[in-house]
């Protein structure tokens, strides 16, 4: 069973009456360090948060709170065991908070310490009653202990609280099939389905009980059921294509082993089931490539090398396919399929005298032969290494459905909306993604003019894929705060400075004092572009990190301000695309869509390769029920390099 990582995504704006002296850190202020923390966390700079609840801990090591933080910025970072280490300190503290169980829980799943998970998850039912998510995961948990009798009663318990959820069902089902009662595990599909038709994992137990009574074309009519759920599950396409390939469709299965590759380009059964495929259809070298990939992975796999020393031969490298054919024969000596190819290609070598000598084996071994153990069928199991079917296709010993564990700790809180939601702002930064150095680049001349002034120590980019702070990055800015706070004492009005200090707060997520800075430098000079680009920028941070604690009017004001600085850039710098595209995206999050449609249109008028702003007009296009126009700006997108748009036109071209 593989379980898919949960992560967790807080959201926090604290209201803080107390300032910094002079925007200094001379003194520490608990809460606004904390503050500082949660911001870093939510925009994925670890390192950066875990400084900042260090300092917390080291002034009031009392607490619990940013135990808990620490811990859950470790746990993003993959350092499950610090992250257990802390949660249990959180704990000693403060043991009635089940959010330190449940990512407690998380941290020991990942070290497979499946039983302590589950006394985790009792204390977070025993506070939380209602929390379905971790009855489940008590569920996986007691599975993944073999604990069947204890998995049945702890999901009787969910079906009598919760009875229309099909999830508890599907589980059910996974019960009787470990207990191996077929019949019990298939009246429990059934159910699933008959509760929710969209239960993915259902239809893919479905296809497997179809599969096993040769019912090929049902199995995989569920698995494309199945795949419209979880499109991006490699071991659904690798088991649609096994169903294919037993209905004599070798070019869809082929495509479904393409696809499974390119989703997890580790997949054994995959390379070796194109492998065999394209060794079938006479793509000798493309299969070559598989077999060599299972036998980096698997050097032993004798199977994979005889059908190499095969492709080998065919592509005439001779002695490559003699040398390969002798490992398995040193392994199987009784193997006279093999004796029999190699003293073919040894005569294409002129090797004459060893030809003779493997022909006389096989001379001798007719009998064997005519006796030989071939198995009815198309496919063997994994496990199963019978040389003499080398030229079967895989399947796996036992089909394994996939799970999630269920939580609310899901990284981003952009990562928790619905699907359908807009691409990010462009804003101001010295970090960008690699990934924008290839695809599109945005450009603007105010943006280019600061950097050719030079007065800030780094390029400033325009981007929607901010990359993270290093931690040297992070002390830099931080010695950076405390230079310009000393040389602003002394030219407070400063603009160069001020900027570039606010650019630091910006980047080490101290939002306040980065919009404080900003206020200063456009009271002075309130026509300045880059300076309203990156208080706006600013401001939606703020929001951003703290909508899930803010009122809906408060978050509502709140982004009208943004929209405020954004029409007045727009009247500031008309020519700039990315102005009009963040403006409509403000839009788009006050619901304001049609207006939203006006301003990404001014963007495209401005920029016609633009893709996030196709992409933007698309998804407000479709939130308007606009399904053709919707579906055309996506295209347009995707054709430009947001692949992701095709994935939505998939999901709404039914609905059209």
């Amino acid at each position: 069973m593989r379980y898919c990582k949960m992560l967790l995504a807080f959201a926090w704006l604290t209201v803080c009456s107390l300032q910094w002296t002079g925007h200094a850190y001379a003194q520490i202020n608990t809460d606004r360090v904390m503050l500082m923390g949660r911001n870093a966390l939510y925009y994925e700079d670890y390192v950066l948060a875990i400084q900042r609840f260090n300092m917390v801990i080291n002034a009031k090591p009392w607490l619990g709170e940013p135990y808990f933080f620490r811990g859950l910025a470790k746990y993003y970072l993959e350092d499950y065991t610090g992250a257990e280490i802390d949660c249990t300190s959180a704990l000693e503290r403060n043991p009635y908070l089940s959010n330190n169980y449940e990512l407690r829980a998380l941290c020991r799943i990942n070290q497979s310490r499946y039983q302590l998970a589950e006394e985790d998850y009792r204390h977070v039912v025993e506070i939380s009653p209602m929390n379905r998510g971790c009855w489940h995961n008590m569920v996986l948990c007691q599975l993944e202990q073999d604990a069947y009798e204890r998995a049945d009663s702890t999901l009787d318990l969910m079906i009598a609280r919760w009875p229309k959820e099909a999830q508890q069902y599907t589980l059910k089902a996974q019960v009787a099939f470990a207990r191996k009662d077929t019949l019990q595990g298939e009246q429990w599909v059934d159910r699933a389905l008959q509760t929710d038709s969209f239960e993915g994992n259902a239809w893919a137990m479905k296809a497997m009980l179809l599969s096993q009574r040769m019912e090929y074309r049902q199995a995989e009519q569920a698995l494309d059921r199945a795949i419209f759920q979880s499109p991006r599950n490699a071991p659904l396409y690798v088991n649609r294509a096994l169903t294919r390939y037993n209905q004599d469709n070798l070019r869809g299965a082929m495509s479904d082993y393409d696809t499974a590759v390119e989703l997890d380009a580790g997949s054994y059964l995959a390379h070796f089931n194109r492998g065999l495929l394209r060794a079938s259809v006479g793509e000798d070298n493309l299969a070559i490539e598989d077999f060599n990939f299972v036998l980096e992975r698997e050097p032993d796999n004798m199977i994979a090398l005889y059908n190499r020393a095969l492709l080998l031969d065919n592509t005439g490298d001779y002695h490559g396919a003699i040398r390969d054919i002798s490992a398995v024969i040193k392994e199987y000596p009784q193997f006279w399929e093999g004796y029999r190819r190699r003293a073919s290609i040894r005569r294409k070598v002129g090797d004459v005298y060893g030809a003779e000598r493997d022909e006389f084996k096989v001379l001798q071994a007719q009998m064997a032969v005519a006796a030989g153990t071939y198995k009815a069928g198309k496919t063997r199991k994994q496990s199963d290494r019978t040389i003499e079917d080398y030229n079967k296709l895989v399947e796996e010993d036992e089909h394994e459905t996939e799970h999630e564990y269920a939580s609310e700790y899901r990284g981003k809180v952009q990562n928790r909306h619905a699907e359908l939601r807009p691409q990010p702002v462009y804003v101001l930064t010295y970090y960008r993604q690699p990934s924008q150095t290839k695809g599109y680049v945005a450009y603007c001349d105010r943006v280019d003019s600061v950097n050719a002034a030079k007065v800030l120590p780094h390029e400033l980019y325009l981007t929607n894929d901010e990359a993270s702070l290093t931690e040297d990055a992070v002390k830099q800015h931080f010695a950076w705060i405390d230079s310009l706070g000393r040389q602003l004492q002394a030219r407070p009005d400063d603009e160069a400075l001020l900027l570039h200090r606010a650019l630091d707060y910006y980047h080490v997520r101290d939002f306040e004092n980065a919009i404080a800075d900003l206020n200063a430098l456009l009271q002075e000079h309130p026509a300045r572009v880059v300076a309203l680009m990156l208080r706006a920028q600013a401001r939606l941070a703020q929001l951003e990190s703290g909508s899930q604690t803010m009122s809906a009017e408060a978050l509502r004001l709140g982004r009208l301000m943004v929209l405020q600085d954004y029409s007045r850039l727009a009247e500031l710098a008309p020519d700039v695309p990315y102005v009009h595209y963040n403006k409509g995206h403000v839009q788009m999050l006050l619901g304001e869509n049609e207006a939203a449609l006006v301003s990404f249109t001014e963007a495209l008028r401005l920029d016609s390769q633009f893709p996030d702003a196709y992409f933007n007009r698309g998804v407000a296009h479709l939130l308007l029920e606009q399904m053709q126009e919707g579906l055309s700006d996506l295209s347009q997108a995707g054709e430009y390099g947001l692949y992701h748009a095709y994935n939505l036109i998939k999901r709404y071209s039914v609905k059209k």
